[in-house]
């Protein structure tokens, strides 16, 4: 099953990878929107379910994000991992709330931790740490030994 997802998506996306049993697309971020739109609207694949977005963080490498959004069909009982890379230096990606209403509280989660903007989300402010906290707690190269961190 997993193949045959795989050669599916192939045909219409560049980059596919498949690892441990997973299928995992990588676009760049001009292509976001449209790649899961037609992941959502394409009978034949039918993800209608964003079940979340995450962040890594490298920092010697370029990009230093990796968004990944993972989506399932309920329909195919299949699942996506869409991934795109941001940069450091423009941290931004267009928010998916309007399109999955799901990924309201997962993009204020990555803008919180990693300060990943997504541009249109309807409230991007903090989801779990204080307004006033300053940097981003998951990037690697926060320091967390300054007075704000909360374990010593």
């Amino acid at each position: 099953m997993t193949a045959e997802l795989a050669e599916r998506v192939r045909e219409r996306f560049g980059e596919v990878l498949v690892a441990r049993e997973e299928v995992s697309i990588i676009v760049d971020r001009d292509d976001l929107l449209e790649t899961l739109a037609t992941l959502r609207d394409d009978p034949d694949l039918s993800f209608d379910f964003l079940s979340s977005v995450t962040a890594t963080d490298w920092p010697d490498k370029d990009p230093r994000f990796w968004v990944a959004y993972e989506l399932r069909s309920t329909a195919a009982n299949h699942r996506v991992r869409l991934k795109v890379g941001v940069t450091e230096p423009d941290p931004h990606l267009p928010s998916v709330t309007a399109m999955f209403p799901t990924a309201n509280w997962h993009e204020r989660e990555v803008f919180d931790f990693y300060g990943i903007v997504f541009d249109g989300h309807p409230d991007l402010t903090r989801i779990l740490m204080p307004e006033d906290w300053e940097g981003h707690p998951l990037r690697k190269d926060y320091a967390v030994d300054t007075p704000q961190a909360p374990y010593r």
